[in-house]
Protein backbone atom coordinates (compact mmCIF):
# COMPACT_ATOMS: atom_id res chain seq x y z
CA UNK A 1 0.00 0.00 0.00
CA UNK A 2 1.06 3.56 -0.86
CA UNK A 3 2.97 5.04 2.58
CA UNK A 4 1.22 8.75 1.79
CA UNK A 5 -2.78 6.72 1.80
CA UNK A 6 -1.78 4.69 4.78
CA UNK A 7 -1.07 8.15 6.95
CA UNK A 8 -4.55 9.51 5.11
CA UNK A 9 -5.83 6.17 6.48
CA UNK A 10 -4.92 6.24 9.64
CA UNK A 11 -5.45 10.49 10.27
CA UNK A 12 -9.08 9.78 9.03
CA UNK A 13 -9.67 7.44 11.62
CA UNK A 14 -7.95 9.09 14.63
CA UNK A 15 -10.58 12.24 13.93
CA UNK A 16 -13.29 9.50 13.82
CA UNK A 17 -13.02 7.69 17.23
CA UNK A 18 -10.33 9.95 19.00
CA UNK A 19 -13.91 12.20 20.01
CA UNK A 20 -15.41 8.99 21.28
CA UNK A 21 -12.95 7.72 23.15
CA UNK A 22 -12.42 11.54 25.06
CA UNK A 23 -16.34 11.97 25.47
CA UNK A 24 -17.37 12.66 28.98
CA UNK A 25 -20.27 12.86 31.17
CA UNK A 26 -22.43 16.64 30.72
CA UNK A 27 -22.81 18.53 34.20
CA UNK A 28 -25.98 20.59 33.99
CA UNK A 29 -28.26 22.62 36.43
CA UNK A 30 -31.01 25.20 35.50
CA UNK A 31 -28.34 28.13 34.99
CA UNK A 32 -25.05 26.58 33.77
CA UNK A 33 -23.52 23.08 32.10
CA UNK A 34 -20.12 21.37 31.94
CA UNK A 35 -19.65 19.58 28.49
CA UNK A 36 -17.22 17.06 28.24
CA UNK A 37 -14.96 17.66 31.61
CA UNK A 38 -11.38 16.16 31.97
CA UNK A 39 -8.63 16.50 34.02
CA UNK A 40 -5.64 18.15 32.27
CA UNK A 41 -2.12 17.94 33.81
CA UNK A 42 -1.10 20.65 36.16
CA UNK A 43 -5.01 21.78 36.06
CA UNK A 44 -6.94 24.19 34.61
CA UNK A 45 -9.81 27.10 34.80
CA UNK A 46 -12.88 28.10 33.30
CA UNK A 47 -14.95 31.01 34.01
CA UNK A 48 -17.91 33.27 33.03
CA UNK A 49 -19.47 36.40 34.75
CA UNK A 50 -21.14 34.01 37.73
CA UNK A 51 -18.82 30.91 38.40
CA UNK A 52 -15.17 30.07 38.34
CA UNK A 53 -14.72 26.06 37.43
CA UNK A 54 -11.10 24.88 38.66
CA UNK A 55 -9.40 21.73 38.15
CA UNK A 56 -7.29 19.61 39.61
CA UNK A 57 -5.11 16.38 40.37
CA UNK A 58 -3.27 17.99 43.33
CA UNK A 59 -4.34 19.68 46.58
CA UNK A 60 -4.49 23.72 46.13
CA UNK A 61 -6.62 24.13 49.10
CA UNK A 62 -8.42 21.95 51.94
CA UNK A 63 -10.69 20.77 48.99
CA UNK A 64 -13.67 22.95 50.44
CA UNK A 65 -15.47 25.74 48.77
CA UNK A 66 -18.24 27.37 49.92
CA UNK A 67 -20.43 30.39 48.64
CA UNK A 68 -23.97 31.85 50.03
CA UNK A 69 -26.21 28.71 48.80
CA UNK A 70 -23.69 25.83 48.12
CA UNK A 71 -20.65 23.86 49.38
CA UNK A 72 -18.43 21.86 47.04
CA UNK A 73 -16.33 19.07 48.82
CA UNK A 74 -13.98 17.65 46.31
CA UNK A 75 -12.97 14.36 46.48
CA UNK A 76 -9.61 14.83 44.11
CA UNK A 77 -8.33 17.49 46.74
CA UNK A 78 -9.02 16.11 50.25
CA UNK A 79 -10.55 13.59 52.37
CA UNK A 80 -11.93 14.42 55.94
CA UNK A 81 -9.23 12.76 58.67
CA UNK A 82 -8.40 13.27 62.12
CA UNK A 83 -6.53 11.78 64.67
CA UNK A 84 -7.80 9.20 66.67
CA UNK A 85 -9.72 9.06 70.32
CA UNK A 86 -8.25 6.89 72.66
CA UNK A 87 -11.31 5.49 74.62
CA UNK A 88 -10.93 4.55 78.32
CA UNK A 89 -13.71 2.58 79.79
CA UNK A 90 -14.98 2.24 83.56
CA UNK A 91 -16.98 -0.19 85.33
CA UNK A 92 -19.87 0.54 87.61
CA UNK A 93 -22.96 -1.13 88.73
CA UNK A 94 -24.62 -1.88 85.53
CA UNK A 95 -23.23 0.87 84.18
CA UNK A 96 -19.93 1.60 82.37
CA UNK A 97 -18.28 5.10 81.99
CA UNK A 98 -16.39 6.05 78.68
CA UNK A 99 -14.14 8.78 78.00
CA UNK A 100 -11.92 9.57 75.75
CA UNK A 101 -9.34 12.02 74.40
CA UNK A 102 -10.49 14.94 71.90
CA UNK A 103 -10.06 13.88 68.26
CA UNK A 104 -8.22 16.77 65.99
CA UNK A 105 -9.42 18.01 62.52
CA UNK A 106 -6.73 18.25 59.87
CA UNK A 107 -6.03 19.95 56.48
CA UNK A 108 -9.47 22.14 57.55
CA UNK A 109 -11.91 19.51 59.13
CA UNK A 110 -13.43 20.17 62.22
CA UNK A 111 -14.25 17.09 64.91
CA UNK A 112 -17.99 17.97 65.70
CA UNK A 113 -19.20 15.35 67.91
CA UNK A 114 -18.89 11.38 68.43
CA UNK A 115 -20.88 8.54 67.88
CA UNK A 116 -20.09 5.38 70.93
CA UNK A 117 -20.49 2.09 69.27
CA UNK A 118 -21.39 -0.78 71.74
CA UNK A 119 -21.49 -4.73 71.48
CA UNK A 120 -21.74 -8.16 73.39
CA UNK A 121 -19.07 -9.10 70.42
CA UNK A 122 -15.93 -8.22 69.76
CA UNK A 123 -15.73 -6.11 66.50
CA UNK A 124 -19.16 -6.06 66.67
CA UNK A 125 -22.34 -5.61 65.14
CA UNK A 126 -22.28 -2.21 67.41
CA UNK A 127 -25.58 -0.69 68.09
CA UNK A 128 -24.29 2.85 67.54
CA UNK A 129 -25.34 6.70 69.34
CA UNK A 130 -24.37 10.13 68.42
CA UNK A 131 -23.49 11.37 72.36
CA UNK A 132 -22.90 14.86 70.54
CA UNK A 133 -19.78 17.23 70.96
CA UNK A 134 -18.51 15.60 74.51
CA UNK A 135 -15.48 13.37 75.44
CA UNK A 136 -17.61 10.94 78.23
CA UNK A 137 -20.13 8.75 78.15
CA UNK A 138 -22.27 6.49 80.70
CA UNK A 139 -23.73 3.75 79.35
CA UNK A 140 -26.73 2.02 81.41
CA UNK A 141 -29.06 -0.86 81.53
CA UNK A 142 -26.15 -3.09 81.44
CA UNK A 143 -26.14 -6.62 83.19
CA UNK A 144 -23.51 -7.12 85.56
CA UNK A 145 -21.15 -9.61 84.66
CA UNK A 146 -21.16 -9.27 81.03
CA UNK A 147 -18.61 -8.11 78.92
CA UNK A 148 -19.00 -5.50 76.76
CA UNK A 149 -17.17 -3.76 73.81
CA UNK A 150 -17.02 -0.22 72.68
CA UNK A 151 -15.66 2.20 70.25
CA UNK A 152 -16.29 5.60 69.46
CA UNK A 153 -16.14 7.53 66.61
CA UNK A 154 -15.12 11.07 65.43
CA UNK A 155 -18.18 13.12 63.12
CA UNK A 156 -17.05 15.83 60.88
CA UNK A 157 -19.63 18.96 60.51
CA UNK A 158 -21.86 16.37 57.86
CA UNK A 159 -21.86 13.96 60.55
CA UNK A 160 -19.08 11.14 58.78
CA UNK A 161 -17.26 8.97 60.70
CA UNK A 162 -14.01 10.15 59.93
CA UNK A 163 -11.50 8.33 62.51
CA UNK A 164 -12.08 5.45 64.82
CA UNK A 165 -10.69 4.57 68.33
CA UNK A 166 -9.51 0.90 68.99
CA UNK A 167 -12.19 -1.33 70.89
CA UNK A 168 -12.28 -1.58 74.62
CA UNK A 169 -14.24 -3.82 76.76
CA UNK A 170 -15.37 -4.09 80.34
CA UNK A 171 -18.33 -5.87 82.71
CA UNK A 172 -20.17 -4.09 84.94
CA UNK A 173 -19.82 -5.33 88.53
CA UNK A 174 -22.38 -5.54 91.05
CA UNK A 175 -22.07 -3.71 94.30
CA UNK A 176 -23.01 -5.23 98.08
CA UNK A 177 -25.07 -2.78 99.89
CA UNK A 178 -24.76 -3.00 103.74
CA UNK A 179 -26.70 -5.96 105.40
CA UNK A 180 -30.13 -5.77 106.48
CA UNK A 181 -29.80 -6.19 110.11
CA UNK A 182 -31.84 -7.20 113.39
CA UNK A 183 -31.56 -6.90 117.19
CA UNK A 184 -32.43 -9.15 119.76
CA UNK A 185 -33.53 -9.51 123.39
CA UNK A 186 -31.29 -9.59 126.38
CA UNK A 187 -31.76 -10.79 130.05
CA UNK A 188 -34.77 -9.58 131.65
CA UNK A 189 -37.10 -8.11 129.01
CA UNK A 190 -35.68 -8.36 125.58
CA UNK A 191 -35.41 -5.42 122.75
CA UNK A 192 -36.42 -5.29 119.39
CA UNK A 193 -34.26 -4.16 116.39
CA UNK A 194 -34.70 -2.61 112.73
CA UNK A 195 -33.26 -2.63 109.73
CA UNK A 196 -29.70 -0.63 109.10
CA UNK A 197 -30.26 2.47 106.63
CA UNK A 198 -29.74 2.02 103.48
CA UNK A 199 -26.58 3.96 102.16
CA UNK A 200 -26.25 6.31 99.61
CA UNK A 201 -22.59 6.25 98.54
CA UNK A 202 -19.94 6.49 95.43
CA UNK A 203 -16.87 4.01 95.77
CA UNK A 204 -13.86 4.81 93.75
CA UNK A 205 -11.22 2.64 93.51
CA UNK A 206 -8.39 2.33 90.45
CA UNK A 207 -4.46 2.91 90.42
CA UNK A 208 -2.29 5.87 90.79
CA UNK A 209 1.33 5.96 91.85
CA UNK A 210 3.01 4.90 94.75
CA UNK A 211 3.11 6.89 97.64
CA UNK A 212 0.79 9.92 95.99
CA UNK A 213 -1.94 11.59 97.15
CA UNK A 214 -4.96 11.50 95.44
CA UNK A 215 -8.19 14.07 95.64
CA UNK A 216 -11.60 13.81 94.72
CA UNK A 217 -13.67 16.52 93.80
CA UNK A 218 -17.82 16.45 93.68
CA UNK A 219 -19.01 19.26 91.25
CA UNK A 220 -15.78 21.16 91.41
CA UNK A 221 -15.02 20.99 94.71
CA UNK A 222 -12.30 18.52 97.04
CA UNK A 223 -14.76 16.23 98.89
CA UNK A 224 -12.41 13.27 99.99
CA UNK A 225 -8.59 12.31 99.67
CA UNK A 226 -6.24 9.69 100.48
CA UNK A 227 -2.91 8.41 100.46
CA UNK A 228 -1.85 5.87 97.91
CA UNK A 229 0.42 2.97 99.55
CA UNK A 230 3.43 1.33 98.15
CA UNK A 231 1.01 -1.03 95.60
CA UNK A 232 -0.14 2.16 93.85
CA UNK A 233 -3.65 1.06 94.38
CA UNK A 234 -6.22 3.84 95.99
CA UNK A 235 -10.14 3.45 97.20
CA UNK A 236 -12.16 6.75 98.20
CA UNK A 237 -15.79 6.44 99.55
CA UNK A 238 -18.05 9.58 99.75
CA UNK A 239 -21.69 9.38 101.16
CA UNK A 240 -22.07 12.37 103.39
CA UNK A 241 -24.10 14.55 101.73
CA UNK A 242 -25.05 12.30 98.97
CA UNK A 243 -28.52 11.75 98.06
CA UNK A 244 -29.76 10.56 94.50
CA UNK A 245 -29.29 12.41 91.37
CA UNK A 246 -26.78 13.19 88.79
CA UNK A 247 -22.97 14.40 89.95
CA UNK A 248 -19.35 15.30 88.03
CA UNK A 249 -16.87 13.65 90.04
CA UNK A 250 -13.18 14.23 88.95
CA UNK A 251 -9.49 12.79 90.08
CA UNK A 252 -6.42 13.47 89.93
CA UNK A 253 -3.26 12.24 91.74
CA UNK A 254 -0.58 14.11 92.69
CA UNK A 255 2.84 12.13 92.61
CA UNK A 256 5.45 12.15 95.19
CA UNK A 257 7.50 14.87 93.34
CA UNK A 258 4.56 17.37 93.77
CA UNK A 259 3.89 16.55 89.52
CA UNK A 260 -0.40 16.28 88.89
CA UNK A 261 -1.91 13.86 86.86
CA UNK A 262 -4.35 15.30 84.52
CA UNK A 263 -8.00 15.58 86.13
CA UNK A 264 -10.10 12.86 85.54
CA UNK A 265 -13.65 13.53 85.11
CA UNK A 266 -17.10 11.06 85.11
CA UNK A 267 -20.60 12.11 85.20
CA UNK A 268 -22.42 9.38 87.40
CA UNK A 269 -26.14 8.75 88.55
CA UNK A 270 -26.30 7.95 91.64
CA UNK A 271 -29.44 5.81 92.95
CA UNK A 272 -30.65 6.75 96.41
CA UNK A 273 -29.90 3.68 99.00
CA UNK A 274 -27.83 2.80 96.60
CA UNK A 275 -23.80 2.26 96.72
CA UNK A 276 -22.13 3.30 93.33
CA UNK A 277 -18.38 0.93 92.75
CA UNK A 278 -16.52 2.59 89.88
CA UNK A 279 -13.31 0.45 89.69
CA UNK A 280 -10.47 -0.01 86.94
CA UNK A 281 -8.90 3.56 87.24
CA UNK A 282 -6.05 3.67 85.97
CA UNK A 283 -4.44 7.55 85.95
CA UNK A 284 -1.90 8.04 83.41
CA UNK A 285 1.41 8.84 84.28
CA UNK A 286 2.91 12.49 85.41
CA UNK A 287 5.07 13.52 83.44
CA UNK A 288 7.78 16.92 83.34
CA UNK A 289 11.18 17.43 81.11
CA UNK A 290 14.41 18.64 82.41
CA UNK A 291 14.66 21.66 79.69
CA UNK A 292 12.58 24.39 78.75
CA UNK A 293 15.04 24.77 75.92
CA UNK A 294 17.86 21.90 74.54
CA UNK A 295 20.43 22.65 72.66
CA UNK A 296 20.20 20.48 69.47
CA UNK A 297 22.25 17.42 69.91
CA UNK A 298 21.89 17.47 73.45
CA UNK A 299 19.67 15.18 75.88
CA UNK A 300 16.38 15.99 76.96
CA UNK A 301 15.44 13.78 79.75
CA UNK A 302 11.62 13.49 80.33
CA UNK A 303 10.33 11.81 83.51
CA UNK A 304 7.34 11.49 85.77
CA UNK A 305 5.56 8.48 87.46
CA UNK A 306 3.19 5.45 87.25
CA UNK A 307 2.35 1.82 88.55
CA UNK A 308 4.64 0.45 89.57
CA UNK A 309 6.91 -2.08 86.61
CA UNK A 310 3.94 -0.42 84.06
CA UNK A 311 5.25 0.38 80.57
CA UNK A 312 5.37 3.65 79.73
CA UNK A 313 5.26 4.75 76.08
CA UNK A 314 6.38 8.28 75.65
CA UNK A 315 5.28 10.64 72.14
CA UNK A 316 7.19 13.23 70.83
CA UNK A 317 5.00 15.42 69.14
CA UNK A 318 7.21 16.65 66.33
CA UNK A 319 6.31 17.09 62.46
CA UNK A 320 6.61 12.88 62.33
CA UNK A 321 5.54 11.80 65.71
CA UNK A 322 8.25 10.22 67.56
CA UNK A 323 7.26 6.98 70.01
CA UNK A 324 9.33 5.58 72.72
CA UNK A 325 9.73 2.84 75.19
CA UNK A 326 9.93 3.19 78.56
CA UNK A 327 10.21 0.50 82.01
CA UNK A 328 8.49 2.38 85.47
CA UNK A 329 11.28 1.12 88.09
CA UNK A 330 9.53 -0.31 91.27
CA UNK A 331 8.60 2.57 92.53
CA UNK A 332 7.01 4.08 89.68
CA UNK A 333 9.97 6.14 88.68
CA UNK A 334 10.60 6.29 84.84
CA UNK A 335 12.69 8.45 82.97
CA UNK A 336 13.50 8.69 79.55
CA UNK A 337 16.85 10.28 77.61
CA UNK A 338 15.71 11.73 74.40
CA UNK A 339 18.34 12.52 71.82
CA UNK A 340 17.08 15.80 70.18
CA UNK A 341 19.32 15.01 67.10
CA UNK A 342 16.09 12.78 66.07
CA UNK A 343 13.90 16.59 65.59
CA UNK A 344 14.62 19.72 63.59
CA UNK A 345 14.81 22.99 65.53
CA UNK A 346 11.58 25.05 66.77
CA UNK A 347 8.59 23.57 69.19
CA UNK A 348 7.98 20.64 70.36
CA UNK A 349 6.00 18.73 73.20
CA UNK A 350 6.39 15.65 74.88
CA UNK A 351 3.02 13.18 76.20
CA UNK A 352 2.63 9.61 77.56
CA UNK A 353 0.78 6.85 78.84
CA UNK A 354 0.88 3.66 80.52
CA UNK A 355 0.07 -0.02 80.50
CA UNK A 356 -0.17 -3.09 83.32
CA UNK A 357 -1.95 -6.09 83.33
CA UNK A 358 -3.55 -5.66 79.87
CA UNK A 359 -4.78 -2.10 81.18
CA UNK A 360 -4.47 0.83 79.64
CA UNK A 361 -4.49 4.99 80.69
CA UNK A 362 -4.87 7.52 78.48
CA UNK A 363 -3.02 10.34 77.28
CA UNK A 364 -1.17 12.16 80.24
CA UNK A 365 -1.13 16.05 79.49
CA UNK A 366 1.52 17.47 77.13
CA UNK A 367 4.54 19.15 78.40
CA UNK A 368 6.35 21.79 75.93
CA UNK A 369 9.81 21.93 75.25
CA UNK A 370 11.95 24.25 72.88
CA UNK A 371 15.13 22.79 70.56
CA UNK A 372 16.97 25.59 70.15
CA UNK A 373 20.90 26.64 70.45
CA UNK A 374 21.12 26.83 74.23
CA UNK A 375 20.12 24.80 77.16
CA UNK A 376 17.48 26.57 79.90
CA UNK A 377 16.84 24.31 82.84
CA UNK A 378 13.45 23.85 83.69
CA UNK A 379 12.42 24.85 87.45
CA UNK A 380 11.61 21.90 88.86
CA UNK A 381 9.76 23.42 91.79
CA UNK A 382 5.63 23.35 92.16
CA UNK A 383 4.44 26.06 90.01
CA UNK A 384 0.62 27.24 88.98
CA UNK A 385 -0.91 29.17 86.35
CA UNK A 386 -3.09 31.80 87.83
CA UNK A 387 -6.36 30.97 87.48
CA UNK A 388 -5.84 26.89 87.99
CA UNK A 389 -7.99 26.15 90.54
CA UNK A 390 -7.74 22.13 90.51
CA UNK A 391 -3.65 22.85 89.63
CA UNK A 392 -3.96 20.35 86.28
CA UNK A 393 -2.23 22.75 84.04
CA UNK A 394 -5.23 24.26 82.09
CA UNK A 395 -7.31 27.05 83.10
CA UNK A 396 -11.36 25.55 81.46
CA UNK A 397 -14.59 24.82 82.92
CA UNK A 398 -13.62 23.22 85.82
CA UNK A 399 -11.58 26.05 87.15
CA UNK A 400 -14.80 28.25 86.45
CA UNK A 401 -17.31 25.93 88.05
CA UNK A 402 -14.71 25.90 90.87
CA UNK A 403 -14.75 29.85 91.78
CA UNK A 404 -18.59 29.60 91.20
CA UNK A 405 -19.08 26.86 93.64
CA UNK A 406 -17.03 29.40 96.66
CA UNK A 407 -18.53 32.52 94.64
CA UNK A 408 -20.13 35.01 97.31
CA UNK A 409 -19.23 32.47 100.34
CA UNK A 410 -16.83 31.80 103.21
CA UNK A 411 -13.89 30.22 101.64
CA UNK A 412 -12.43 27.06 103.43
CA UNK A 413 -9.36 27.14 104.75
CA UNK A 414 -7.43 25.08 101.97
CA UNK A 415 -9.23 27.18 99.68
CA UNK A 416 -8.21 30.06 100.78
CA UNK A 417 -4.31 29.49 100.14
CA UNK A 418 -5.63 28.64 96.15
CA UNK A 419 -7.25 32.23 96.17
CA UNK A 420 -4.16 33.99 97.47
CA UNK A 421 -1.81 32.27 95.40
CA UNK A 422 -4.11 31.54 91.94
CA UNK A 423 -6.59 34.82 91.79
CA UNK A 424 -6.43 38.07 93.40
CA UNK A 425 -5.60 37.43 96.77
CA UNK A 426 -8.46 38.91 98.66
CA UNK A 427 -9.60 36.31 100.54
CA UNK A 428 -13.19 36.18 98.55
CA UNK A 429 -14.75 35.30 94.50
CA UNK A 430 -15.83 37.54 92.85
CA UNK A 431 -15.90 39.21 89.24
CA UNK A 432 -12.37 40.08 89.86
CA UNK A 433 -11.62 36.86 89.67
CA UNK A 434 -13.35 35.56 87.26
CA UNK A 435 -11.85 37.94 84.98
CA UNK A 436 -8.35 36.41 85.79
CA UNK A 437 -9.62 32.80 85.13
CA UNK A 438 -11.08 34.33 81.45
CA UNK A 439 -7.48 35.81 80.74
CA UNK A 440 -5.75 32.68 81.36
CA UNK A 441 -7.85 30.99 79.85
CA UNK A 442 -6.28 27.76 78.02
CA UNK A 443 -9.49 25.78 77.36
Amino acid sequence: MNISLFRKICIALLFIFLPLALNASVFSSSNFKILDPTISIGGGKSSSVSYILLQSIGEFATGTSTASNFQLNSGFLTFPTSTLPILGATAGDGQVTLSWTTAIGQLGWNVSGYTVGQSTSSGGPYTYTSVGNVTSSIRTGLTNGTTYYFIVSAEDAFGNLIATSTEVSKAPVAVSTPPAGGGGGGGGGGGGGGLLPAVTAVIFRGTAYPNSNVSLLQDARVVATTKVGEDSSFELKLSSGLSGGIYTFSIWAEDIQGRRSITYSFNISVTSGVTALIGGIFLPPTISVDKLEVRRGDTLTILGQSAPLADVTVFINSEEELVKKVSADASGAWLYKFDTLEVEYGDHSTRSKAAKNGDITIFSQAVAFKVGTKNVLADQTKKFLRGDLNADGRVNLIDFSIGAYWYQRPLGASFQIIEKERLNGDGKINLIDFSIIAFYWTG
